[in-house]
Parts: structure tokens; sequence; C-alpha cells
């Protein structure tokens, strides 16, 4: 059990990029990248990229005459092979360390492979349950990635913590019924209040 706003919690759930490393100028490489190579303009993409499957982005915004499988390989191969600036947001490294035996797990938009490659740049450490883009049926904001992380941690979602820091995630998050951290700045902190923290917090 692990203790965070005075609440005993069987499990912790974290979202990654922005969450627990902070990838963006990586993410912001690629998705230009992307956009250059077929006349996009990414400056409507880059926001709202965040916390968003890449093939619900390159639906939107590429057009229907590009294939969806091989965007997402293109983008996953970029990627995984420019994890330069990618860094753990402050506070993880040590806040990750204090769990002791509590389980915990990833549930991200990216895929397994993306996640060990900027994982492994920032010094996180694996988990054992890590619920990529690949293991879903649907990203966030459904719930589905969060319910499959509790099922696998063998915990129920009412018993887990939620730490996200986008507005899919949160919507995902609250869909499924975990309680929630919101960290970093991507919400609007006053609707969210008693809900923001940071990694000190606890």
């Amino acid at each position: 059990m692990f203790s965070f706003f005075d609440r005993q919690y069987a499990a912790l759930l974290f979202d990654m990029d922005g969450t627990l490393i902070d990838s963006s100028v990586a993410v912001e490489r690629t998705w230009r990248s992307w956009c250059g190579r077929h006349g996009i303009n990414p400056e409507p993409l880059l926001a709202e990229c965040h916390g968003v499957q890449d093939a619900e982005l390159i639906q939107r915004f590429g057009g229907a005459g590009l294939s969806i499988v091989e965007e997402e390989r293109w983008l996953l191969d970029t990627a995984t092979a420019d994890v330069e600036g990618v860094v753990a947001i402050e506070g993880v490294s040590a806040f990750l360390a204090r769990l002791g035996s509590t389980p915990w797990a990833i549930v991200t938009s990216a895929s397994r492979k993306l996640a060990a490659a900027r994982l492994g740049a920032a010094g996180i450490p694996l988990p054992k349950i890590i619920i990529a883009a690949e293991d879903v049926s649907r990203g966030k904001p459904d719930p589905e990635g969060f319910l499959r992380a509790a099922r696998e941690l063998g915990v129920e979602i009412t018993e887990c913590l939620i730490f996200e820091d986008s507005a899919a995630g949160v919507a995902s998050a609250r869909a499924a019924g975990g309680s929630l951290v919101i960290v970093g700045g991507l919400v609007d902190a006053e609707a969210h209040e008693g809900e923001m923290a940071n990694y000190s917090d606890a």
C-alpha cells in the first residue's frame, strides 16, 4: 500500500510522456519531420498531439491517401532513433524509489518499443506491466488502458491512484474510475483544484 493525499492505494498507474518523462522536444522533432514529408502545417497537429495515438493523428491530419500502417512504422522508427533531450520529470526518480513493494504500471499512447527507448534515455526503470498502444483497441480518452493495467496488477481500479498530465489522459482516468493526480501544466489548474500535485507532495 502507498499513502498519498492521506489515502492508501494498492497500486499506482502512470501515464508516460509528460508525467514520468519530458519527451516534448523529441516528439516535436518527429512530428515536424513527418509534417514536412507531407507538406502539412505542423502547428495544428502539435497543439493536439499530446496523449493521442499516432494512428488517430495520421487520420486527422494526413489525408485520405496515406497508409496508416506505413506512416506509423515511419514515425516509430524515427522517434525510437531520436531520444536526444528526453529526461525524467523533476522528482520522478526519487518518487519511484520510495514505492518499495507497491505495484505500479505505465499506461501510454506510445508503442512498447518507443516507451522502452524513451524510458531508458530518461533513466526510468521499466515496470513489470506496461500497457502500450498495441495492447488496446481504443486509446485515451477511452479507459481501456487503465482498466487493463489494474486487471494485470490484480487490483481493483478503485484502489489505484492514476498520474496523468493531459486532457485525454484525465478523461481516461476519470472514465476508468480510479483516483486521479494531475501533474504538469497542460490542464486548467482552477478546473482541477485539489487534484494538481507534484512528486514532492508524497
